[in-house]
């Protein structure tokens, strides 16, 4: 499985646990990577420079790719109030996991939505 992360520092953990990752450093570059690479998942933070997790995760889902409108996009972020849960899923995110990042919980929900 490939996942497109938008980096996370805490999440170094994914390679060990059999994913296959490409990390990059803001909105921007997550975008063009999207384009390139066909993953199975994408983990964004909704914090980054350039463009937002957020902005992100809207681009993606108004693309010209079928893909683009099914992919599972989850949001980490340190904020966890129900308004920002909200604001993930009205941009167009699957789930929203909290920072610090529980290995865990964010294994069993990437399982969760591409299995």
């Amino acid at each position: 499985m490939v996942i497109l992360l938008l980096y996370v520092p805490r999440t170094v953990f994914l390679p060990k646990e059999g994913y296959n990752v490409t990390m990059v450093h803001d909105g921007g570059a997550a975008l063009a990577e999207f384009d390139k690479l066909h993953p199975d998942l994408v983990l964004l933070d909704v914090m980054m420079p350039v463009m937002n997790g957020y902005e992100a995760a809207k681009r993606i889902r108004s693309l010209d790719r079928e893909d683009a409108k099914t992919i599972p996009i989850i949001a980490m972020t340190a904020n966890a109030f129900t308004e920002d849960r909200i604001r993930a899923k009205e941009a167009g995110m699957n789930e929203h996991i909290a920072k610090p990042v529980d290995a865990k919980l964010l294994v069993k929900i990437i399982h969760k939505l591409v299995h």
